[in-house]
């Protein structure tokens, strides 16, 4: 089999289990609201399962590398502000636009799709960076999405109210929450009884199947009117130039497995996470472009990815690195 046709191979499984959802949606006479139930599985059980079980079994030296996490999180918002900044200049869009814009060309959907995928195409050796990825990217987009909202939308409560809500959302999230249990483990090296064991293993093996299906399911109910212009830069940008930055920010930083990289290129490469249209619901911002984002940004990165994925099998993408 050639390097394509098992990249394509491996995108099958992921792809069409949003296909499924998809269509599942479409011959359903249930509305979005059927969805709840699962989603909550997805976010409160599933996932933080999978981050608790990828994070406990790691070695806390690799647990800490703040260099790896501080050169993806800088790439990750150095986009961000800098589509911010074309939305403010360029467009001159309001604030509360311009940040829901900046998400959705710098904010990627790796907590549903990321774990599964990095997995299956780089195997273990990618279980700790992308807990890493995860649990870090998504704690700061928690920060500074209502801080950022706050100041565009005029919130009247004091600044320590603002910053207390925003500690509470965060530490209370149930991604950080599962991670830094898996933190807690790892340092300690706690074991854990065979029944409990295997609960944890049943979830994070249903956290990819399910959150694919919803995905699917979602972008069922969100019906695409028109495509405005924005979208097309913020595609841009999200599913070529993001990856770009990153494989050139973490290759010329250094000193990292060329697994982290690959793993760090992958989930920069993902279309824009369903969270962009959650915090645009939220605050009554750029709702309908928002669901736009993530549809379009979904269905060309099935032309995208594979692209990526058979950059980094071939070994298109080397890596300069010291073990």
């Amino acid at each position: 089999m050639s390097r394509l046709a098992a990249t394509l191979a491996l995108l099958i499984p992921f792809f069409g289990l949003i296909a499924i959802g998809f269509v599942a949606a479409r011959l359903s006479t249930l509305n979005a609201d059927a969805l709840g139930w699962m989603n909550i599985f997805i976010v409160y059980a599933a996932l933080p399962a999978l981050f608790f079980k990828l994070v406990s079994r790691t070695p806390m030296a690799d647990l800490t590398r703040v260099d790896f996490i501080f050169t993806q999180l800088t790439t990750v918002y150095g986009v961000f502000f800098l589509m911010l900044l074309i939305a403010s200049v360029w467009r001159r869009v309001t604030l509360a636009e311009g940040v829901i814009q900046a998400f959705g060309a710098a904010y990627g959907n790796i907590g549903y799709m990321g774990p599964g995928l990095a997995l299956l195409v780089l195997g273990d050796a990618a279980a700790v960076p992308v807990a890493l990825i995860v649990c870090f990217e998504n704690a700061v987009h928690f920060v500074v999405a209502p801080a950022l909202m706050a100041i565009a939308k005029g919130d009247a409560r004091p600044p320590l109210a603002v910053a207390l809500d925003v500690t509470k959302r965060v530490s209370m999230h149930p991604f950080i929450v599962s991670t830094s249990c898996g933190f807690v483990f790892a340092a300690f090296q706690i074991s854990i009884a065979a029944p409990l064991q295997q609960l944890i293993d049943y979830l994070a093996q249903a956290a990819a199947p399910c959150a694919l299906f919803a995905m699917g399911v979602t972008l069922a109910l969100r019906p695409l009117k028109r495509i405005p212009v924005e979208i097309g830069y913020i595609t841009l940008v999200k599913l070529l130039v993001l990856p770009t930055v990153m494989y050139l920010s973490l290759s010329w930083v250094g000193g990292f497995d060329r697994n982290w990289i690959y793993a760090a290129v992958l989930l920069a490469a993902l279309p824009t996470a369903t969270n962009v249209f959650v915090i645009s619901q939220h605050y009554n911002v750029w709702q309908e472009r928002a669901s736009a984002t993530v549809l379009i940004t979904t269905l060309l990165s099935v032309l995208t990815l594979p692209v990526v994925l058979y950059l980094i099998s071939s070994g298109f993408l080397t890596v300069e690195w010291t073990p």
